[in-house]
């Protein structure tokens, strides 16, 4: 055996000339010698890197694109402000009527709502026929839109309207729809106790046509069908039938107008029922009750 052996301090094994000088080892106390005759030696374990899951790259893959995404916007938002690409919120005006109509004349609606809206102000009333709005002509919804669209909130603006037959213009202040839906609110929200009732079936009505107060002229009124018995227009003495053609001097062309001046009233107060029944015009006063 050569005097002096050398072992290699990486895997203990004995440095030889050749394959045959080679002696496996074993470390004892921190260091490799000869393995003692029959002696087994006990292999290291290795241990292995942990591959990723597929559901871990889907998720990286994600938080990639989304960082990606973040970064792409960050990006491209001061380009679009530059040159004036960036949305605004439209800034619409408001009227304050509901469901416009279209006729030949022009654009028509049901009632004025809310109460204190722009048209209710306005001295509008529902079945107002408007023909021009702000000096621009009007001949359908979608001209009104557009218009509304391009008139600031607050501005004041003319309205022309034929009513009856006969042109008239006002003033009409128009509003954003937060102040209209603040109003509508406010109305719906009132206390029952300052709601009124008049007494009749308003599911029962019909618009009809009578003579003007000119000769050849025709207006609209509202017919009453159904007169709920007991009730304020019952003790009123107004009847089934009758034509309603003004509340209070205000005139009624439509059954949401009518209905309109009937919720907003209140209670307790009378209010001057200008009916026509058969060929005469009647002025009824009516009391009207609490819901």
């Amino acid at each position: 055996m050569p005097s002096e052996l050398r072992f290699c301090r990486n895997c203990g094994f004995r440095l030889g000339d050749g394959l045959a000088d080679y002696q496996e080892t074993v470390r004892f106390g921190g260091e490799r010698g000869p393995l003692a005759a029959g002696a087994v030696s006990t292999p290291v374990p290795v241990r292995k890197r942990r591959k990723m899951s597929g559901m871990a790259w889907v998720f990286i893959g994600l938080l990639v694109f989304f960082i990606g995404a973040a970064a792409f916007t960050a990006m491209i938002s001061p380009m679009r402000q530059r040159v004036g690409i960036v949305h605004q919120p439209v800034k619409k005006s408001y009227a304050g009527v509901s469901e416009w109509i279209d006729t030949d004349k022009g654009l028509a609606f049901e009632a004025v709502f809310p109460p204190n809206g722009p048209a209710d102000k306005a001295g509008l009333v529902g079945g107002d026929v408007i023909t021009r709005f702000d000096g621009q002509p009007v001949k359908n919804e979608d001209d009104i839109n557009k218009l509304m669209v391009n008139t600031p909130p607050g501005k004041t603006v003319d309205v022309e309207y034929i009513r009856d037959g006969e042109a008239h213009v006002t003033k009409l202040t128009t509003m954003t729809e937060v102040e209209l839906r603040h109003l509508s609110k406010v109305f719906e929200d009132r206390p029952r106790e300052a709601r009124a009732q008049f007494g009749y079936d308003d599911g029962d009505v019909k618009r009809v046509e009578i003579p003007g107060p000119k000769p050849g002229t025709k207006i609209a009124g509202i017919q009453l069908n159904e007169i709920l018995p007991s009730r304020p227009a019952d003790l009123a003495g107004i009847k089934n039938g009758d034509i309603v053609i003004a509340f209070d001097d205000i005139p009624i062309r439509t059954p949401e107008e009518f209905l309109t001046r009937v919720r907003r009233a209140v209670p307790y107060n009378t209010v001057n029922l200008t009916i026509m029944r058969g060929e005469e015009k009647l002025v009824i006063p009516v009391k009207l009750g609490r819901q």
